[in-house]
């Protein structure tokens, strides 16, 4: 399989050049969907911490980059929605958010904010020994308590000596803050006002009101993303732009 795709194919939420040059890194197989954007390509085309793809290379050989947590050496791999992606030796840090207008969004952040992670549960299964598992959208299991439900959100820690511990959670519940991740509202940041469960296979839909105008709108369950209680958990939450 090639690890390079063409720009003027690159999904238009990664904010890049079409024609400087033929081809751009392509996402490869992980935690995010094809649309996630390739390290490579945040590190020379978004931020300009590299020129080339070689000097990509050379700094993720040197372990240079760290991706919620973990060093990242592949040049390929996808960066999405709220991943931290920290720069310690040159003390720069940052989450990954998205516009209203469903485009990649860096966003820097302090030391201290990113050794945390907000994740949303896709769902919870129940393994050997009645332990419950929490399945995270980005692809990490957990092991918790069954008080988490699908569609949650948790915090959790990225520190070496507690990592994958839940320090807050955030209840898929009315009258609760969500970021809208998909959609023609995609980077707002709303209410829950009402949950209208579905039958079969077809996703709930979710009635919201928006913080900013009051206006009320409907999504589906796979586009919202819990962000805090009464209020937002964090200022920088939704990029209206």
């Amino acid at each position: 399989m090639s690890e390079h795709l063409k720009r003027l194919n690159a999904p238009d939420s990664w904010r890049i050049t079409k024609k400087t040059t033929k081809f751009v890194a392509k996402t490869a197989p992980g935690p995010h969907n094809a649309n996630a954007m390739p390290i490579a390509v945040w590190l020379r085309d978004t931020m300009g911490f590299a020129l080339t793809a070689k000097e990509v290379k050379q700094i993720l050989k040197q372990k240079d980059v760290l991706i919620n947590g973990r060093p990242c050496r592949n040049p390929n791999m996808g960066i999405g929605i709220f991943d931290i992606i920290a720069l310690p030796r040159i003390g720069k840090y940052y989450w990954m958010l998205r516009d209203v207008k469903g485009r990649h969004k860096t966003v820097e952040i302090d030391a201290e904010a990113a050794q945390t992670r907000l994740c949303k549960i896709e769902n919870k299964t129940t393994i050997s020994g009645g332990r419950t598992q929490l399945n995270l959208r980005y692809g990490a299991n957990i092991l918790a308590d069954n008080t988490y439900k699908s569609n949650d959100s948790i915090v959790i820690s990225l520190k070496p000596e507690d990592r994958f511990k839940i320090l807050d959670h955030f209840p898929f519940a009315t009258g609760n803050m969500v970021m809208i991740i998909g959609g023609k509202h995609s980077g707002k940041v709303a209410r829950i006002v009402e949950i209208v469960k579905t039958s079969g296979s077809v996703s709930n839909r979710i009635t919201l009101e928006d913080e900013q105008t009051k206006t009320r709108f409907d999504t589906i369950t796979p586009y919202i993303y819990m962000i805090g209680r009464e209020t937002p958990a964090i200022a920088n939450w939704g990029i209206q732009e």
